[in-house]
């Protein structure tokens, strides 16, 4: 892979012109951005994947709920469905997304819709009585404009130290970043510190309208019946399994660790491989794909916890949000 991207660089400053001079047509109002008269949240990175955005939106989620008529509204990435969505007791992965059947099956009280057309999506929404829409993955649908921007970056691969695609893993230039109203990093050692903060701030020089705040990943228990086990088999299909297998090396257990790329699909062939498993260790999302397939005695997958560093400010500037949208 290194070596395709270094191979791939004359073609850099190519993908860096296109993406430029659509994001300068949007912002000369070129081509427009529709705005709509309900409090939108759009959850979103630069990078391709792997920096935190189905935590973040749990976390708002949990926010909102309560006070909210709330939706989420995804792509549905992989689906094998066409057009809107509105997620049910027989949705699957194959029909709305492993993503966001993960928000159905955890949030019964909220909806759960997907569409690539999000103008579309919101249209449905917003008809069905939704007042309040959580955009998951939608910081380059600059057909819609949300009404608050929060941008996601991990600790370890900052969007300042990369480049665009395809010598990076960049969807858009680094400059999108002034886009957005708050930028979290997320997956920080939960002991950052101070200096390490202040570090990263001024290599990010938010204006005076954004904030940053830092965010990590606490892992669940491990279920009884994998710690019990001498060896199981790990199967990940996210962006970046290191820290989870990390985190399950540091705890001395064995496993042989079946690595796919992010949102795999799994073939009957690869299928057939796992039910042969004794005992099958996997994340939540990956879970979601498997559930389905793999008898669930032997399927166990490690809860995660996302935890933001002065949550409390960062929960005001949320309903701060809230309530002047509301005041409109």
């Amino acid at each position: 892979m290194k070596l395709l991207r270094k191979i791939s660089f004359p073609f850099m400053p190519i993908y860096y012109l296109v993406t430029s001079l659509r994001n300068a047509l949007y912002d000369t109002g070129v081509f427009q951005s529709k705005s709509y008269n309900l409090p939108m949240l759009c959850v979103g990175n630069l990078s391709v994947g792997g920096t935190g955005k189905t935590p973040m939106v749990e976390y708002l989620i949990r926010l909102l709920k309560d006070d909210n008529k709330l939706a989420t509204l995804s792509r549905g990435y992989k689906r094998k469905t066409k057009g809107f969505v509105k997620a049910d007791e027989k949705a699957t992965a194959e029909t709305i997304g492993d993503e966001p059947l993960q928000f159905y099956q955890k949030f019964k009280d909220i909806t759960v819709a997907v569409d690539a057309d999000r103008q579309h999506g919101i249209s449905e929404l917003t008809a069905s009585g939704i007042e309040t829409i959580i955009l998951d993955d939608a910081f380059q649908h600059r057909k819609v404009k949300a009404g608050l921007t929060i941008l996601l970056t991990t600790f370890d691969n900052p969007y300042f130290n990369d480049y665009v695609l395809p010598t990076g893993n960049l969807r858009e230039p680094r400059e999108g970043v002034k886009r957005a109203d708050i930028i979290v990093v997320t997956k920080c050692p939960e002991n950052i510190s101070d200096s390490q903060k202040k570090e990263i701030i001024k290599k990010i020089k938010p204006k005076l309208n954004q904030s940053v705040f830092f965010s990590w990943i606490r892992y669940g228990d491990i279920p009884l019946e994998v710690k019990e086990r001498k060896t199981f088999t790990l199967v990940t299909g996210i962006a970046n399994p290191k820290p989870l297998v990390t985190y399950l090396k540091n705890q001395n257990l064995q496993f042989e660790h079946l690595l796919f790329k992010d949102h795999h699909e799994f073939s009957s062939s690869e299928i057939d491989n796992l039910r042969g498993k004794d005992l099958i260790f996997t994340t939540e999302k990956d879970y979601m794909r498997l559930k389905d397939h793999i008898n669930n005695e032997k399927l166990h997958y490690l809860p995660i916890e996302f935890k933001i560093g002065n949550s409390n400010e960062f929960n005001k500037k949320i309903w701060e949000f809230m309530k002047n949208f509301k005041k409109q």
